[in-house]
């Protein structure tokens, strides 16, 4: 059963040495079985959500609590925030990015492939969610460290395509 309400609060959150939050985050993806492409990549899609402040598209992240690992922090954030579940991936990188406080986050960020897409979930009235091409998640994406996970997340799918391609020639 998965639960309907969101965290709240920030009691649990954790922190850096120079005061910023810890953020984590992932970056759902699927492949469009109905892509008459025969690239995979081109049938790549990526979840975008709005922002809850109206600030464009962006990938779920949120801070990573005390009670929780690393990857279970961004499992959790899908299922709030964009009502995804699936495998959380090895990580795709850390980056440190200035809040809206002036605060020096540091956030961390992972794939997610996706293996459910719930009908309802916790913040479904404040955001909308959007499968879009990585040209459109890119060209919305006003978070430059969220953009450089993107591309760091299609080229280890490229890398990972061209491989079995290979072992399948050979």
């Amino acid at each position: 059963m998965v639960t309907l309400a969101a965290r709240q609060g920030r009691q649990l959150q954790r922190y850096s040495s120079t005061g910023g939050r810890l953020v984590v985050g992932c970056i759902p993806y699927k492949f469009d079985v109905n892509c008459s492409s025969n690239d995979l990549l081109h049938s790549l899609e990526v979840l975008v959500i709005s922002s809850q402040k109206g600030y464009g598209m962006m990938f779920p992240k949120g801070g990573w609590e005390s009670d929780e690992t690393v990857k279970q922090a961004a499992s959790r954030e899908a299922l709030e925030e964009a009502g995804v579940q699936g495998n959380v991936e090895r990580r795709l990188g850390k980056w440190k990015y200035k809040s809206s406080t002036q605060a020096i986050n540091e956030s961390v960020m992972f794939p997610l492939k996706v293996t459910e897409e719930l009908v309802h979930w916790p913040e479904m009235s404040a955001r909308q969610r959007k499968w879009v091409s990585v040209e459109e998640a890119r060209e919305g994406c006003k978070h430059p460290w969220m953009r450089e996970a993107l591309d760091r997340l299609v080229r280890r799918l490229s890398s990972l395509i061209r491989h079995r391609k290979s072992a399948t020639v050979a």
